[in-house]
């Protein structure tokens, strides 16, 4: 297809765009030209296969579907090739006995009737291939890219294709949870989510892992390696089969079951979604699929990704379309998924994939024929399909350009996602902790990385994600305390400096990314109660040791051991979120970022946000400039003993604000001691005062009890 002009239709909000950036002003006609690709796409889709709806429903008529008399239809898209053949159990692997009709554009059908007795021709766990007869006359045996289960025996390299047709599927029993205001994500992989060694199953994530999602506050699951993936220690990012839920974790059936009761609970279950580009296998992968080094992909080396090694999709291709946008739906619709995080944003957005490129966020770079503007249409389009379809869904976009408009409207011209990932943030703590010594942290620079997003773009925050546990980098807790973290976590040896610094500074920096960091929060499962060692899956480096396959959550049932102190202020941190709801308000506003002091605090969400870096300098009488004016409390403090604190705050203390302005807020906290009698509380406007104490390596967070939830 070739790409739209600018004369064509206009993105009928796009002044809205221009009027809240005025520096898009200059970009006016890129986003009209593709707004207008967008819009003649969408309208050839509804002119040609009779609307989104159907187009999109395409699973249930590509690969192998039973009607409901017990016939079995066949349908593939293969260009490429000279004739087409479905073989298996079914029919003892005879290649030729049941060839597909050609038919336009490159598709293949093939009708098989019931038996005499109705039952269905293919039955539910038989084997299957596709037989492709290349242009070269060579036979070629390939798994359906629509194939909805895919297994491989142990003593086997490959997958094979199983039919999955069960006399009783699983039957939903709850209904997904309201779209989330402010979300709380538990970024999860299924095989790793036990203490043991060997790969844990969806059963196991059901009834073992989702409770103490639930208990620590998190209302989002993203779940990470859930498309089949040949090889296990992509971590998921090398698909085969994108149809099919991985079969490593148990049945198809597990998966709706566990999404089914995440749901029971509230929980709102997200795929990690790779649409970005896929398996270079071809035996059981797409790539090759019929013969040639095209079909779903760019050919040449426009069709291969240099560093990952894996197959480009074109996105201008109809057929493609059909099948992502299908893949998107089934997913939803089949599964009960609540929406997706769409991996590899990036390489999408450009034709140079983001390969050796560093964005400055000059405005010039995310516009331009570097930009790949047939796979910006097909994100426009899979953000509209899914919002028209099943508006409850969100949607995410793993993107470090920083693309403008990527989370806005399709009408505004706009890329439609709902969030984007804030991975600045990661790369900022890592640099922090790596290169720099505590007394030299600059506050304004956390800061400024912490709250520099776009207006009215929603930002998902985190201190560290999977990408910070694998082996060749390390997570947060390691950086902070490594080799100690073996021999003294537990509350029977001495409280070290490597570890007393680690424990605070690891609830400090989570605390202060959820607080300011942007409109939802993320972690990487285990991260929370700080991780003792990396992730590395199995394989020859390793002799296939599932050794670091796992997540030790027994570490936090273990009352002797420090892991408890940190897995409980994350539990605090988010239930308290959950009822003031700081990630769905307005941006906070910083009123101190003090550098020789250390000190950075904020108002969001009516609470009072003070974080105080210094290694060694306590500060009392420290005035603190609050908007609101009240009586304020402590509602968390990193420092209390259940969170591994030294106890040097009083809880019963009140706070009095005082109208004395102070840091740009019309009003300053006052402390008076809880001992003192009612009748000698000092006045808000008295100037006699006891100032907030702020303890070194410690946060609070203030409530306005006058205005208490």
């Amino acid at each position: 297809m070739a790409a739209a002009s600018t004369q064509g239709p206009r993105a009928p909000k796009l002044a809205q765009l221009l009027e809240r950036d005025p520096y898009l002003a200059p970009f006016e006609q890129d986003f009209q030209r593709r707004y207008a690709l967008f819009y003649n796409r969408l309208k050839s889709i509804e002119e040609n296969e009779g609307g989104l709806d159907k187009f999109s429903k395409s699973y249930k008529t590509f690969g192998v579907n039973q009607f409901v008399d017990g016939g079995v239809y066949c349908k593939e898209w293969a260009p490429g090739a000279e004739a087409v053949f479905l073989t298996g159990d079914f029919n003892g692997w005879n290649p030729f006995s049941h060839p597909y009709k050609k038919m336009e554009y490159g598709k293949w059908e093939l009708f098989i009737p019931p038996g005499q007795d109705g039952y269905s021709p293919v039955p539910h766990g038989s084997k299957l291939k596709v037989v492709i007869r290349a242009q070269n006359g060579e036979l070629l045996y390939r798994i359906s890219p629509w194939a909805r289960y895919v297994v491989r025996d142990q003593d086997k390299v490959n997958y094979d294709w199983v039919h999955w047709n069960p006399p009783q599927s699983y039957i939903r029993k709850h209904r997904s949870p309201e779209r989330l205001k402010s979300l709380r994500i538990y970024e999860s992989h299924v095989g790793i989510a036990s203490p043991e060694g060997k790969i844990a199953s969806y059963k196991n994530f059901t009834y073992n892992v989702l409770p103490r999602i639930k208990d620590l506050g998190y209302n989002c699951v993203q779940l990470m390696a859930i498309m089949e993936h040949a090889y296990y220690a992509s971590f998921g990012y090398q698909v085969t089969s994108f149809f099919a839920a991985s079969s490593r974790y148990g049945t198809p059936d597990d998966l709706k079951e566990m999404i089914d009761v995440a749901h029971s609970m509230g929980i709102t279950v997200l795929l990690d979604v790779v649409h970005s580009h896929a398996s270079k296998n071809s035996e059981d992968g797409l790539n090759k699929f019929d013969g040639t080094d095209s079909c779903f992909f760019h050919s040449g080396p426009k069709g291969t990704h240099q560093l990952w090694d894996s197959r480009l999709f074109d996105y201008s291709n109809w057929e493609v379309l059909r099948f992502l946008l299908s893949n998107l739906r089934m997913w939803i619709e089949d599964y009960g998924f609540d929406g997706f995080r769409f991996d590899g944003v990036t390489s999408m957005l450009y034709h140079h994939h983001g390969i050796g490129t560093g964005f400055s966020g000059d405005y010039n770079e995310y516009f331009g024929l570097h930009v790949d503007e047939d796979a910006l249409c097909y994100l426009m389009l899979a953000n509209h399909m899914v919002n028209f379809l099943h508006p409850e869904c969100i949607t995410i976009a793993e993107d470090v350009s920083g693309m403008p408009a990527l989370c806005r409207p399709v009408a505004e011209g706009g890329g439609g996602f709902d969030y984007r990932l804030a991975m600045a943030i990661p790369d900022k703590w890592i640099q922090i902790i790596k290169e720099l010594k505590d007394e030299d942290w600059n506050m304004g620079n956390i800061v400024y990385t912490l709250t520099n997003r776009r207006y009215e773009e929603k930002c998902i925050a985190y201190a560290e994600s999977h990408d910070q546990a694998l082996v060749g980098d390390k997570t947060l807790a390691f950086r902070l305390m490594d080799a100690e973290m073996y021999t003294n976590m537990s509350v029977l040896s001495p409280l070290t400096p490597v570890i007393d610094r680690g424990i605070q500074l690891h609830k400090m920096i989570r605390l202060i990314t959820h607080a300011l960091g942007g409109d939802s929060y993320l972690n990487f499962m285990g991260n929370e109660f700080g991780h003792p060692e990396w992730l590395d899956f199995p394989r020859k480096g390793n002799n296939e040791s599932y050794h670091y396959a796992r997540r030790q959550f027994n570490l936090t049932d273990d009352h002797l051991l420090r892991y408890r102190f940190l897995n409980a202020f994350d539990r605090d941190m988010n239930k308290s979120e959950e009822r003031f709801g700081w990630l769905a308000s307005p941006p906070a506003f910083v009123s101190e970022k003090h550098e020789s002091n250390k000190v950075i605090a904020f108002e969001r969400a009516g609470l009072l946000f003070i974080f105080n870096f210094h290694p060694y300098q306590s500060y009392t009488d420290y005035r603190v400039g609050v908007e609101i004016p009240g009586k304020y409390k402590i509602l968390l403090d990193s420092d209390a003993s259940e969170y591994g604190g030294h106890q040097r705050l009083d809880h019963n203390t009140e706070y009095f604000s005082e109208e004395y302005p102070h840091n740009y807020r019309h009003n300053s906290l006052m402390q008076y001691n809880s001992q003192t009698s009612f009748s000698q509380q000092p006045r808000r406007c008295h100037k006699h005062h006891i100032k907030v104490y702020i303890p070194s390596r410690v946060a609070i967070v203030l409530q306005n009890m006058d205005n208490a939830k």
